[in-house]
């Protein structure tokens, strides 16, 4: 689809392509606060700077309150809200908190009551919920850092056409053997390899139907791999804009060395390696399908076709084996994804992303753009 071409969004649409709804199933909302109490008579809405959680209202809570609910057949479409977490796939509170001032428990009031559960968040929730969703038997999606751009491009495809994109470019890479990635950063080239074993890939493409317990995460749009290894090196931007070369050996960032900008910024990385191993060990290899606008945030960004993003740290939403308890801090139990794309990380080029399946070595990225082989799995 072209990235100026979208229908208008429909909260009904999404919900209807996305679960397949049967009559009667309960559904609500939760969101994050730094205070949760502020969600009582929704005083939330009157700080500017909480545009997720007014999306989350005014789109969401009222869209299933004026009608989608009841076009839909679903029952409930209450709102909850829990402390902000500080930080992607942290575990959730079990504290939360009900327009009408009510505390609740997430874990006796909500998670065994709620057939679907929609999280529209300022942090990724999607790790700790699908853990709470077969724990709990509901299905539910994550719509982190949501937006007007997001809600207008990324929620308004239709999810047939996303899962059917993600399925070829997902036979395309499955059951390789490795992948390498050539960054070009500061006039260097750095190498990194990351091991699959010949896994299967797997697909994040939206659809979250039938009765068995799981979450999509919103936009959808990938296909992604749990490396069994990695070795090399690669670039990292940090939020501040400094940029580091990460030292890979035995599927961890062991070092990180300072390439440009605050020296602070790396000495705090590497002392969060030495007293947190875990926290650097690569636990997805990704790669957008979709055709999307930059919303300028990563949620939909990876979703773009041509960009890849690596991860560190959680991964047992993604069928890897990091669990929270591994970690030494559980502050430090995150899933941080690592974007590289044109708009996230202009200083750095993916020059070219090599695969390895079938004794043959094939190209499948270049300067940001699939290669002959993805454009082929594509028109298949």
């Amino acid at each position: 689809m072209d990235e100026n071409k979208f229908p208008p969004f429909s909260l009904a649409r999404l919900l209807r392509t996305v679960f397949e709804p049967v009559e009667n199933k309960r559904v609500c909302i939760l969101i994050d606060l730094a205070d949760p109490r502020q969600v009582k008579d929704f005083a939330f809405l009157k700080d500017p700077n909480l545009t997720i959680q007014k999306h989350a209202h005014d789109v969401f809570y009222q869209g299933l309150k004026n009608g989608v609910a009841d076009e839909l057949k679903l029952k409930g479409g209450e709102l909850f809200a829990y402390k902000i977490t500080g930080g992607s796939n942290l575990d959730l509170p079990d504290e939360a908190f009900a327009p009408d001032g009510r505390q609740v428990s997430l874990a006796k009031d909500v998670y065994p009551n709620y057939d679907l559960i929609l999280c529209i968040s300022t942090y990724s929730a999607t790790a700790p919920l699908t853990a709470f969703a077969k724990q709990y038997g509901f299905r539910g999606a994550t719509l982190h850092g949501l937006n007007e751009i997001i809600l207008s491009s990324g929620l308004a495809v239709d999810y047939n056409q996303v899962s059917a994109q993600a399925e070829k470019l997902r036979l395309g890479m499955t059951r390789a053997d490795w992948f390498e990635v050539d960054y070009v950063v500061d006039g260097q080239t750095l190498t990194l390899k990351l091991i699959c074993n010949q896994q299967e890939a797997q697909k994040s493409h939206g659809l979250c139907r039938g009765e068995k317990p799981d979450v999509a995460n919103l936009p959808a749009g990938e296909v992604y791999f749990v490396p069994e290894g990695a070795e090399g090196k690669f670039p990292m931007r940090y939020d501040d804009g400094t940029l580091g070369v990460m030292e890979v050996s035995g599927g961890r960032i062991q070092k990180a060395t300072l390439l440009k900008g605050n020296a602070t910024t790396v000495d705090a990385h590497n002392a969060k390696l030495a007293s947190d191993p875990v926290t650097g060990e690569i636990g997805e290899l990704g790669f957008g399908t979709q055709v999307l606008p930059v919303s300028g945030r990563d949620i939909q960004d990876e979703k773009i076709l041509g960009t890849m993003h690596v991860a560190t740290g959680r991964s047992d939403h993604l069928g890897g084996h990091l669990t929270p308890e591994k970690f030494a801090s559980k502050m430090n139990a995150t899933h941080d994804d690592i974007l590289f794309s044109p708009s996230k990380t202009p200083e750095i080029t993916v020059k070219q992303v090599r695969m390895h399946r079938d004794g043959q070595t094939t190209v499948v990225l270049e300067n940001y753009q699939p290669a002959e082989h993805l454009k082929k799995a594509l028109a298949a």
